[in-house]
């Protein structure tokens, strides 16, 4: 649920011209596939453009949920030499913590879920095969939703 304002303020970030978005994990004990498909599509778009996606305030099982999926090629995580190193909590003070929801089950979220699972698929050939079935269902859900006829008004 909170991966959409996530994708959507590093988008904004990287329009406005950022070449680092650093994403804070800190008190995140879990991520689902969706989540970790938002970062890897974040640091796929920061990386085409010179730039990098840094991950901090990971503990021993969102990093290994990241690196199980082969994303810690794709972003850096816990960057040693980061210009925000020892500055961590002052930003954390600052930041309300607050997102967007999106409705789990609308076609906007079943578009963004797809996404998510394709851009896994694409980062590594093992994780082809791990989503496959994900892939297939909500490609199957969505061309459904866009098959139901819309009433006029």
């Amino acid at each position: 649920m909170n991966s959409p304002a996530v994708r959507e303020y590093g988008d904004l970030r990287i329009a406005a011209g950022e070449r680092c978005v650093v994403v804070d994990l800190d008190g995140c004990t879990g991520m689902d596939s969706t989540f970790m498909g938002t970062l890897a599509g974040l640091a796929g778009r920061l990386t085409e453009g010179g730039g990098a996606l840094q991950v901090v305030g990971t503990c021993a099982k969102t990093r290994g949920s990241l690196e199980d999926l082969g994303l810690d090629f794709l972003m850096e995580i816990e960057p040693a030499g980061a210009l925000w190193c020892g500055q961590e909590e002052g930003v954390r003070a600052v930041l309300d913590g607050q997102g967007a929801e999106m409705k789990a089950g609308s076609a906007l979220h079943s578009s963004h879920v797809l996404e998510a699972h394709q851009t896994l698929s694409d980062a590594n050939d093992g994780n082809r095969e791990k989503f496959s079935g994900v892939l297939k269902v909500l490609g199957e859900e969505l061309s459904g939703l866009s098959a139901v006829p819309r009433s006029g008004g």
